[in-house]
């Protein structure tokens, strides 16, 4: 058994620490989190004792740590665990500015660092990426990449999230590097307030259309709204010279009704915590595997980089009305 620190117990970490509990190679030892009312909730629900970072990075029986405490805290909480030998499962993003993400390369280039894009986990993606890499439709020529949420977050959030591209398109341009194979060296971005205007005051948008352009001449284009009007809408299209592999949403059930009107199927999963529960375990058993010394971690410190820098080139993109050229490095 490994033993699991929880370095936050909001939302996201409870979902880890469930999933860690529910492993059978894991222990969840550890909650740190400012908010003792959380520390305590999780501890209660799961087990494992409430501490303080210090002591969590100071115990050699913990083997491993979760961040999924702020983002302004995630670079700072991998760094320190890994200086003190711990392997580092870390929700996305890696920080929230590139620069600073960049300067740790020496810190964390070869740390046993996972970070959290879940969306590669999913078993549906991951079909559509073997099918890919099998040939079934001859080589990929571009790619149509579909998150739009079923409501806006609140006004409070989005102040906080570092905005779209950092906080919901990164989980598309860490998808789009994935599938294409290649990275993309240019970006243009278009995007509006359409949904909210609260969102706009608060100087951030919500309605997007991002196309990424590699060496070879692939294109991706990312389509993000914060409204969907008919559910949590995750889609993927991946074109190639023989045809199309798609996946599709998932619903709540598989019943559809067949009447003189037409068919009916059931409505879509409607929050990323059901849409993306499977990915989530996978995801811990990946993590699970990494302190086996089974595997290597599948996403790592440049990968979050890589979406990071995405993401920026994006906004700058928006702000300038140009398409923007990635930079090496």
């Amino acid at each position: 058994m490994h033993k699991i620190a929880l370095i936050g117990a909001g939302r996201i970490g409870r979902i880890h620490g469930a999933n860690v509990v529910a492993h059978p190679r894991l222990s969840l030892s550890h909650i740190v989190d400012p908010l003792a009312g959380n520390a305590e909730a999780v501890a209660r629900e799961m087990g494992g004792q409430i501490a303080d970072l210090e002591a969590v990075l100071a115990d050699p029986s913990v083997a491993g740590v979760i961040v999924a405490s702020s983002t302004d805290t995630h670079l700072d909480y991998c760094v320190r665990a890994h200086a003190a030998g711990k392997a580092v499962f870390c929700e996305k993003p890696i920080d929230m500015d590139l620069a600073r993400a960049r300067a740790a390369a020496d810190r964390l280039g070869g740390a046993r660092l996972f970070l959290g894009f879940n969306r590669r986990f999913d078993p549906n993606f991951r079909a559509l990426k073997a099918g890919l890499d099998a040939g079934r439709v001859g080589g990929l020529e571009s790619l149509q990449i579909t998150s739009n949420d079923p409501s806006p977050p609140p006004v409070s959030y989005v102040k906080v999230s570092g905005g779209l591209f950092k906080d919901m398109a990164i989980h598309d341009f860490d998808m789009a590097r994935w599938i294409l194979g290649e990275e993309p060296v240019e970006v243009f971005a278009w995007g509006s307030c359409l949904v909210d205007p609260d969102i706009g005051e608060a100087g951030d948008i919500d309605t997007a259309r991002t196309v990424l352009k590699t060496t070879s001449g692939k294109l991706c284009v990312i389509a993000n709204s914060r409204r969907s009007g008919f559910g949590y809408d995750q889609r993927v299209e991946a074109y190639g010279a023989g045809g199309m592999i798609r996946a599709d949403n998932v619903t709540e059930s598989t019943v559809q009704v067949w009447t003189e009107a037409g068919s009916q199927a059931d409505r879509f999963q409607n929050f990323f915590l059901d849409r993306y529960a499977q990915a989530y375990r996978a995801e811990m058993a990946h993590f699970a595997d990494i302190l086996d010394g089974r595997v290597s971690p599948e996403i790592g410190y440049a990968d979050g980089v890589a979406a990071l820098a995405l993401a920026e080139a994006a906004a700058t993109s928006l702000r300038t009305g140009t398409p923007v050229r990635l930079t090496a490095g």
